[in-house]
């Protein structure tokens, strides 16, 4: 069994009672494409790709799945054109693999911060992406926090994702897992055995069983 909704309409001045779908769409809505677009930001990846070789071979061998270099216990960053920094990545090592043009890193650990201050902060045992960062993959207890505008890194999520695997596609906009996935925000908790979100649409798709808690606003 599938679910894909849209987002409904705007709510009439009379509150009713929205569908638990509805709701939880909202609570991926609201907040995920921040991540998505933080946890993306354009040229994070050239940074690592871009590199340069100490030695590098006067000739160019054929290409084999080997590391063509490593970086261990590095961080490097990006800074913007005001001089702000947005995204920092650090782990314990970072291997290129020339022949599939990918980069994978150990521990991997991501802080990307939006233009209102915003952080958000990704943490996994390993990451993958392509070569022009396309396509990134989180692998292994995958954490993701979205934290408010001028909080430390140990303030309370807005919004907290955990799983065993997450992967963004930066093109079509499209943030999905095939691993069950738990989203919490504030006293709300979503448990999906997987999900794609497309953020060009607004629609947020599972099958299989979906369990939630929703919290209650309205009374407070």
């Amino acid at each position: 069994m599938s679910a894909a909704t849209t987002l409904p309409p705007p709510a009439p001045r009379r509150r009713q009672a929205q569908p638990w779908l509805w709701r939880a769409q909202g609570l991926l809505f609201n907040y995920l494409p921040l991540l998505l677009m933080a946890l993306l930001a354009g040229g994070t990846w050239w940074l690592v790709k871009n590199t340069p070789l100490v030695d590098a071979p006067a000739e160019q061998a054929a290409p084999r799945h080997e590391p063509d270099y490593r970086m261990t216990r590095f961080e490097v960053q990006r800074i913007a054109s005001d001089g702000r920094l947005r995204v920092q990545i650090a782990g314990a090592e970072l291997r290129h693999y020339p022949d599939t043009d990918t980069v994978e890193i150990d521990q991997a650990r991501v802080r990307a911060i939006a233009p209102d201050g915003s952080l958000a902060i990704a943490e996994a045992r390993r990451a993958i992406s392509n070569g022009d960062g396309s396509d990134m993959q989180l692998i292994g207890d995958v954490h993701l926090r979205r934290l408010p505008p001028g909080a430390g890194e140990d303030a309370p999520a807005q919004l907290d994702v955990r799983g065993e695997f997450l992967q963004a596609l930066a093109n079509s906009e499209i943030l999905r897992s095939h691993l069950p996935v738990t989203i919490r925000q504030g006293g709300s908790t979503l448990n999906t055995r997987n999900f794609e979100y497309r953020h060009l649409t607004g629609q947020l798709g599972f099958s299989g069983k979906a369990q939630g808690q929703i919290e209650n606003r309205s009374a407070r």
